[in-house]
């Protein structure tokens, strides 16, 4: 139990911490996030002491029945917190013997908070990936309710920040993971209280791995790399010079100063936080490439990290969800901002099913183009004969090339921009999406 300094290892040391130490060293601040699952741990751990003898019955009810009765007092917001406390571990175990007496000290037998702060870390991150995972489903759902119903929507692609050639606004839409405990607990039986898929299977490495951590870093900055990507578009197409697209007033502000101003600081918050998931990543990385084997106080940083960025991944996940199924689309500036040098590729690919090869196509469809420019018209309205001093493959039907329609439907491979590819993404999406439900 804890010495008279209120330490869970207080008892070889004489005198007092330096404060500035204590509050260097302390972690309750944020691993408080752990308090449901740290009793959670404790319970399943007085099982296991009864079953390897080291608690009676009756012992093991008081244990159980007082932490019952502290997650009460943290769930209800009673629960006070002492000048000690230095972690979550320590102010449970602290609370339960002003509960229950001295039973509370043995509790801890064979046991150190360096398994519980992974234990606890690992039930925690388990309950908020899955939570997680529903809000990133939402985001999806919402996305592919969008394709679907918008598929005949067309508007300019973009490669270079220039317009490149016409693709639906589904497609778009579309596109965007030291010694062990040495009293015969069963660990078996702490496993399955706690639900997790197998037991660690080295001491040393249990207490000090954080691959978990890490591998959920990975993925959030991952997405937070697709949904920042997605925010920048957005951001782009919702500019009058584009006005695409159009924010709800529901996701957007104003200005203090120019009235006409209205601002997408949804989306730029979205982008701004991708660089906050980022550097916690880089952070935990840069902490654990430097440690030595089993169990180091640098650890304590893990936790900072991963409450930061699931706080950080629900409100992104919630506010894209959001923008996305409130989104107005300009249908009409869409199909505007379509133009005929656009469908320049459309032409070389026209001389192409002439039997001319793609380079020398690319080219004549490139001296059209230079044609055009030269001429001060657009590209389709070049006539039959000049397009013709290029190429004498030109004839009648290249006037089928300056239909929009026409373009996106060439691209029917898997993938594509055609209907009947995004028909397919759109089936990929829903099967994915319940698969899931199931």
């Amino acid at each position: 139990m804890a010495s008279e300094s209120g330490k869970l290892w207080g008892g070889r040391f004489v005198g007092a911490v330096d404060p500035i130490m204590e509050k260097f060293n302390a972690s309750i601040a944020y691993d408080r996030h752990l308090w449901e699952v740290d009793v959670q741990g404790s319970k399943a751990y007085s099982r296991g002491l009864e079953k390897a003898g080291l608690l009676t019955k009756a012992e093991m009810d008081q244990i159980l029945h007082g932490l019952d009765k502290v997650a009460e007092e943290w769930a209800q917001g009673t629960f006070k917190l002492s000048p000690n406390d230095e972690d979550i571990h320590t102010a449970n175990e602290r609370r339960l013997k002003e509960l229950i007496g001295e039973t509370a000290g043995k509790l801890h037998t064979g046991r150190s908070r360096n398994d519980q702060v992974v234990t606890d870390l690992r039930l925690w991150m388990r309950q908020t990936c899955s939570t997680l995972s529903s809000l990133l489903w939402e985001l999806i759902r919402t996305m592919v309710d969008r394709a679907e119903a918008e598929r005949d929507v067309l508007f300019p692609g973009y490669t270079h920040l220039q317009r490149a050639q016409p693709i639906r606004w589904s497609h778009w839409i579309l596109s965007g993971a030291i010694a062990g405990n040495p009293l015969s607990v069963d660990r078996e039986l702490l496993r399955a209280e706690l639900n997790f898929g197998a037991i660690t299977l080295n001491s040393m490495d249990a207490t000090s791995e954080r691959d978990f951590v890490a591998e959920f870093l990975f993925w959030a900055s991952l997405c937070m790399t697709h949904l920042s990507r997605m925010a920048e578009d957005l951001i782009l197409y919702c500019t009058k010079e584009f006005s695409f697209v159009q924010l709800s007033d529901a996701y957007s502000t104003g200005s203090s100063l120019m009235p006409q101003k209205k601002n997408p600081d949804s989306l730029e918050l979205i982008r701004s936080k991708a660089g906050r998931v980022f550097g916690r990543c880089a952070g935990l990385l840069m902490t654990l490439k430097g440690l030595p084997s089993t169990y180091n106080k640098d650890l304590q940083e893990d936790k900072e990290a991963v409450f930061e960025v699931s706080d950080t991944m629900s409100a992104v996940l919630q506010v894209a969800t959001g923008v996305i199924s409130t989104l107005q689309i300009h249908r009409e500036n869409m199909g505007q901002a379509l133009s005929p040098d656009m469908l320049a590729t459309d032409l070389a690919y026209y001389l192409v099913r002439k039997g001319m090869p793609f380079r020398q196509a690319h080219e004549a469809s490139g001296k059209a183009v230079f044609m055009a420019e030269t001429k001060g018209v657009a590209l389709n309205e070049l006539s039959l004969q000049e397009l013709q001093t290029i190429s004498p493959l030109f004839s009648g039907d290249v006037s089928c090339v300056w239909d929009y329609g026409h373009s996106v439907e060439q691209y029917g491979a898997l993938g594509g921009t055609a209907r009947s590819s995004v028909d397919w993404q759109i089936h990929q999406v829903r099967a994915l999406l319940q698969t899931q439900q199931a």
